[in-house]
């Protein structure tokens, strides 16, 4: 690997919406597009799942404590707790698009459309008339490009999808399930991924080429945009690094990782490596730029040895909280499907690799890691070779 270091930015990030959005395909030396009537500044959009939504981002770090803004966590608490002020109407629906979402803090409001839903399967990147499925409401996403690309100048399209193709939610489940009675869930759940992972990755494919078709069809030539596919990082530590005993109750209780250690060791490093491996394999036949995320959360997964809860005396930060959300069962600590996404400053972090990857030519692949003991400006590229 060839490190590409980039320095720490400014907390406000105004220099990378500069750079990211200004140079969009600098391998082709091409930036203009048979232009759509409303040529305007360059916008990013973001398509696909809970992962790139912004799911979770209502929380910073997380904490125990049940009242109030849960020692500072909670951003959603104002006197009262409204998740619409992170989520906004999408919050009604379900779809979780967090004002934090990575196209936002990578490019700011202004400059980003977030069209991923939580939830959303590839079904729902095609287009209606080519396999299409409507999702909680919504048109399929690559028929919301569509209308948008007609518009207004798109110069990236960032697309996180084929997590829940392959039951990844159900996957969590069921390891959390087996934990509690003290069984294992790695072996069944493997053989589960291995059956899907083919099918599940064709129509990853599949929702490039009908991203292309739509672009192709607004006018753009394939130089003039860029199209970013991403894997997904770990929400969960490996066994030596969790700061739970396996054995008690304290990692369901108190940690909200209720994963036994061959599991999570499973998890971490087989399970998130083979996505990873497949997604970039998709990336590389259909030509377009590959984000690999599977290490970004390192040293701030829920229960890492690096990391502590919020309390009242010690808020959370962003050098030491945890960048994911923590299992709840939303009682009162959200809502459930809450659980294991990167949280708010998971998604900085996010939002942060995919403004640094912007900003490199579309012909070259990157992994996002972070700088142990820093905040989310810690966060760097390292080229794939």
């Amino acid at each position: 690997m060839n490190r590409t270091r980039v320095p720490a930015a400014s907390r406000r990030r105004a220099r990378l919406i500069a750079t990211a959005l200004a140079l969009p395909l600098a391998a082709a030396g091409q930036l203009s597009v048979a232009m759509p009537a409303h040529a305007d500044t360059k916008i990013a959009v973001s398509l696909g799942d809970s992962f790139i939504s912004g799911e979770a981002g209502r929380w910073m770090g997380n904490s125990d404590t049940f009242t109030g803004s849960r020692a500072g966590t909670d951003r959603a608490y104002s006197g009262s707790y409204d998740a619409t002020r992170v989520y906004g109407a999408s919050y009604a629906d379900g779809c979780d698009r967090s004002d934090s979402a990575e196209v936002n803090s990578a490019f700011g409001r202004a400059k980003a459309v977030n069209l991923a839903c939580s939830g959303a399967k590839t079904e729902n990147i095609f287009r209606a008339g080519h396999g299409g499925v409507d999702f909680k409401g919504e048109k399929p996403q690559a028929d919301q490009l569509a209308a948008i690309a007609s518009k207004r100048t798109v110069g990236v399209i960032v697309l996180s999808v084929g997590g829940n193709d392959l039951g990844f939610s159900d996957v969590i489940a069921k390891c959390v399930a087996d934990y509690e009675v003290w069984s294992s869930c790695r072996e069944d759940q493997q053989e589960a991924v291995d059956s899907r992972i083919d099918d599940a990755m064709d129509n990853v494919g599949k929702s490039i080429d009908e991203i292309r078709a739509v672009m192709d069809r607004a006018g753009y030539r394939r130089s003039a945009y860029r199209i970013v596919l991403q894997s997904y990082p770990s929400p969960i530590p490996r066994a030596s690094e969790n700061r739970y005993p396996a054995s008690g109750w304290s990692r369901t209780n108190n940690g909200g990782c209720p994963v036994g250690n061959n599991d999570a060791d499973w998890a971490r490093d087989r399970l998130v490596p083979q996505m990873s491996s497949r997604l970039s394999d998709v990336a590389a036949d259909r030509g377009v730029q590959f984000l690999d995320l599977q290490d970004l959360l390192q040293g701030h997964e829920v229960c890492s040895k690096s990391t502590a809860l919020a309390t009242s005396s010690n808020g959370p930060s962003e050098s030491g909280s945890e960048w994911a959300r923590f299992l709840t069962l939303g009682v009162s600590q959200g809502i459930r499907q809450e659980s294991m996404h990167p949280n708010y400053y998971g998604q900085l972090a996010l939002g942060r690799c995919l403004s640094l990857i912007s900003a490199q030519p579309a012909d070259r692949n990157f992994t996002c890691l972070n700088t142990p003991g820093e905040d989310t400006d810690g966060v760097y590229l390292d080229e794939l070779g």
